[in-house]
């Protein structure tokens, strides 16, 4: 998902303040109690005689189809644990505002999606006492589901001991990197992209034969940082402040150092470098008010490239061949050039139990039955089979029945996804698997595994941090200050100095030697 990180990432630290400030959960004696609906037997066995309804918010829309699917899906849930399944929607545009609102409006809804980079990150919302602590929860209402999950992952979702979610099984890489197309390499006379030089040859090209390469609007600047963070040194994001809010970093040798890399002279370097690229036309004059992102353009054949992840990458081939008649894309994939390739861990994307919920062991029974009963996952991940969905060859694929008007429908449900049962898509580029066993043999481990950073002490900081990233911090990124380059960045780093950056970095450091030394 593309989003815009001018004034929505304002809002959000706004609204997230607001939790901060009211809370979202229950008063602390009612936190986690089991409903009378559901109890334990004196054999152990668990009473659901009592039927109950629990909800669910997925991003996305409702698809035309989706209740149909729904109510398959309850037929199980309603015969093996006696309930019923609620699906409510967060639409892509209302992320960054009804997200945070769920957890501070006091709503009563059961389950919803996490992560540790989410609007309000996971950990923040297990602070602030709005999640149910599962930990003892999960050996009475969701023992398949606990053994099946490795202990590294729950492990990674750990806040001060306690588990307050439910990971994701699903194996991939979300490696950054520079997708361009084939046609125009070739077209181009540039055989191969595996170097920062390389990607210069092509847009030079593209802008020569009166293309924009990076055609997009303001998220861009968020994707020329991860470039930076992902071709610079042996730096990994670090814990401590959010992605749209610029990461932290830390070296994957020297992991204890956790670092602003706005304060190192490759910065300097790199803002220099953006404000060639954009004199040179890499992307639109007007690109700060822009409306459309590279990725669309690309996909519209109005851009020549665009930066995403791998999944994003391979996933896109449907469209690619939808609009561009089966171009082949080609993938540079950043990490590779520093050795700093890390897999992506259950906590960044994660199923949570909201502490307003009246059924919360019922909704981690639902987990367990999306997670690792095979008819339940493909509905939910699927729909229902010769009308959403056929397997042929292994692969997911439309019937020739399927009526977009009358069938379209599935569930974001990514969180819930597992190897055990994942069946890939014949619109995806099968890269994406080949690429991951290849990685998987040289992957390094997250020194960050596990480590979560209560932001409380510095959330004032963070909101003047993003204030100023949101400004200066863009246009730097995007070639566009006033000033020269290496002044802007002076001017830049005075700025989140003087908004508490100093404070933010030296807490996330002594937490996570804190975190270190209780391990």
């Amino acid at each position: 998902m593309k989003r815009k990180i001018i004034a929505s990432v304002l809002a959000a630290a706004m609204i997230a303040g607001t939790l901060a400030g009211c809370g979202g959960g229950k008063d602390n004696e009612e936190k986690g109690k089991v409903s009378s609906a559901t109890k334990v037997n004196e054999d152990g066995t668990i009473d659901t005689s009592e039927e109950v309804t629990v909800s669910m918010y997925l991003y996305g829309d409702e698809g035309v189809a989706n209740k149909d699917i729904l109510a398959e899906l309850n037929k199980i849930l309603k015969e093996d644990i006696n309930t019923t399944l609620e699906i409510k929607y967060i639409t892509w545009n209302d992320t960054n505002t009804k997200y945070p609102l769920l957890w501070s409006s006091g709503e009563e809804f059961d389950m919803a999606y996490g992560a540790s980079n989410a609007v309000v990150p996971y950990a923040t919302l297990a602070r602030q006492d709005a999640l149910v602590d599962i930990t003892d929860m999960l050996d009475t209402y969701a023992p398949t589901l606990k053994e099946k999950i490795d202990d590294k992952a729950w492990e990674s979702m750990k806040v001060e001991g306690k588990i307050y979610g439910v990971p994701s099984t699903y194996s991939e890489f979300t490696a950054n990197g520079f997708v361009t197309r084939k046609d125009k390499m070739e077209e181009y006379g540039v055989e191969s992209i595996e170097s920062i030089e390389d990607m210069e040859k092509y847009m030079d090209a593209s802008v020569a034969a009166g293309r924009i390469p990076l055609n997009g609007d303001s998220s861009l600047a968020n994707d020329m940082y991860k470039m930076f963070i992902n071709t610079t040194n042996q730096w990994v994001p670090a814990p401590g402040i959010t992605e749209n809010e610029l990461f932290l970093v830390g070296d994957i040798k020297n992991p204890e150092e956790i670092i602003s890399p706005v304060f190192t002279d490759e910065f300097e370097d790199f803002a220099v470098r953006m404000r060639e690229w954009s004199d040179k036309g890499y992307w639109s004059k007007d690109v700060l008010a822009g409306t459309v992102n590279e990725k669309d353009n690309f996909h519209n054949d109005m851009g020549d490239a665009y930066i995403s992840h791998q999944p994003d990458w391979t996933g896109a081939k449907g469209i690619v061949d939808e609009k561009l008649g089966g171009v082949e894309t080609e993938f540079f994939c950043f990490p590779e050039t520093t050795g700093t390739l890390i897999g992506k861990s259950g906590v960044e994307n994660a199923t949570l139990i909201n502490a307003n919920s009246k059924h919360p062991e019922r909704a981690l029974m639902v987990i367990e039955k999306l997670m690792t009963d095979k008819e339940c996952y493909d509905l939910f991940q699927y729909g229902i089979e010769g009308r959403q969905y056929e397997i042929k060859d292994g692969k997911i694929t439309k019937p020739a029945s399927w009526d977009k008007k009358v069938d379209e429908g599935g569930f974001s449900g990514w969180a819930l996804r597992t190897d055990e049962f994942s069946v890939p898509y014949a619109t995806e580029d099968e890269r994406r698997y080949t690429l991951n066993e290849e990685w998987k043999k040289v992957a390094v481990e997250n020194p960050y595994l596990g480590f979560v950073v209560d932001t409380k002490e510095f959330s004032t900081e963070i909101s003047s941090i993003t204030n100023v990233n949101s400004q200066l911090g863009i246009q730097i990124l995007l070639g566009k200050t006033a000033q020269d380059p290496k002044e802007a960045v002076a001017e830049y780093r005075k700025q989140l100095e003087a908004a508490g950056i100093d404070k933010v970095i030296e807490s996330v450091n002594q937490q996570y030697k804190e975190f270190l030394e209780s391990k």
